[in-house]
């Protein structure tokens, strides 16, 4: 009878937890899993079904709600320098974004002195017109990759150029159907009342990278209608030269002129920029941030906070500049809470 009943439809949408807890599935029968390549771990569908898990490493192809893309040898490291692609092919049409969970990323850092990546890349890529380049340390990062539209071929390539670096990669590809999708344009979508925002390769020998735009989002939770943010440290802001270089923080000058800065939604008019070239929209209130300070110098305690919705940052970091000291270039690592409604 059990052989009978592993031939029974499963729902194929549904995600599951794998058996040790670690990863996850797409809940498939026995058959079905075994034909595509994956790998049963633990009942799911009250018995039914299988919790199938799927990776794949170069020259492989992803055609699963939820894979991994691994290295060659994982969980061992890899050394050699070579080029590794996977592909990956929308599961239905209306696929509208791919999730990515860097549950382990450790590559070669960017030049120290321009924060470009120019030994080991990590490039996503939707045709020419749509492409993303990581390098360092990201676990535990995500990222949203909108292919709403795209009809080329979607691809992440690992180009790794020296063979004297030990890499690691494990990045969970998920599917995301339009209704579920991440708000537009949001390269980072953080849920929940409290949270860490980390720019790319923030960790202790890391440096920002170079040729950066994008926005990292937080999901307004019911009954919030502000946020307030604070570094995670004393040293979890440096985007910049210090003091006596540049103006610093939010209040110490024209911190426009900074080529690498966090922009910040405000609720003061004192802040409404001017519609000029290069420099924002008129009647739109930025705050903006760079230098070795979040709060302007001898402010205290540190903490900004802002009810205007939605609750997003604009993380802007220019070409790379030699003989820039990466010390003062570590990146942002910020602590947020979101605050309830007054009436």
């Amino acid at each position: 009878m059990s052989a009978v009943l592993n031939f029974f439809p499963v729902p194929v949408d549904d995600e599951c937890l794998s058996d040790d807890g670690r990863r996850s599935g797409v809940c498939l029968n026995t058959y079905e899993c075994r034909i595509q390549g994956g790998a049963s771990h633990g009942p799911c569908a009250l018995g039914f079904g299988v919790c199938c898990v799927f990776t794949a490493t170069c020259g492989q192809e992803i055609f699963n709600n939820v894979t991994y893309f691994v290295n060659p040898h994982f969980p061992g490291l890899s050394t050699s320098s070579s080029t590794c692609t996977i592909t990956i092919k929308k599961v239905v049409p209306n696929v509208s974004q791919l999730r990515l969970d860097f549950v382990h990323f450790s590559m070669g850092q960017p030049n120290r002195r321009t924060g470009v990546c120019d030994s080991d890349m990590f490039l996503m890529s939707a045709g020419p017109a749509r492409q993303l380049t990581l390098c360092g340390q990201n676990s535990g990062q995500h990222m949203y990759f909108d292919v709403d539209s795209v009809r080329d071929p979607i691809s992440i390539t690992m180009n790794l150029s020296r063979s004297d670096l030990s890499r690691i990669w494990e990045i969970k590809v998920s599917q995301i159907v339009f209704n579920q999708r991440a708000p537009a344009g949001c390269l980072q979508y953080h849920q929940g009342e409290t949270g860490i925002i980390r720019t790319m390769n923030f960790a202790d020998n890391g440096r920002h990278l170079a040729n950066q735009d994008y926005l990292i989002c937080v999901r307004q939770e019911s009954g919030m209608c502000s946020i307030a943010y604070e570094p995670c440290d004393e040293n979890s802001f440096r985007i910049g030269p210090p003091e006596n270089q540049a103006d610093e923080g939010s209040g110490g000058g024209d911190t426009r002129e900074c080529d690498d800065r966090i922009v910040m939604p405000c609720d003061s008019e004192d802040f409404i920029m001017p519609k000029q070239n290069g420099g924002g929209m008129g009647g739109v209130c930025d705050l903006l941030h760079c230098g070795s300070s979040f709060c302007s110098p001898g402010e205290g305690p540190c903490r900004v906070e802002s009810s205007t919705t939605p609750f997003n940052i604009r993380v802007q970091f220019g070409p790379g500049k030699e003989n820039e000291s990466p010390d003062d270039n570590i990146g942002m690592c910020l602590r947020y809470e979101q605050l309830p409604c007054t009436s």
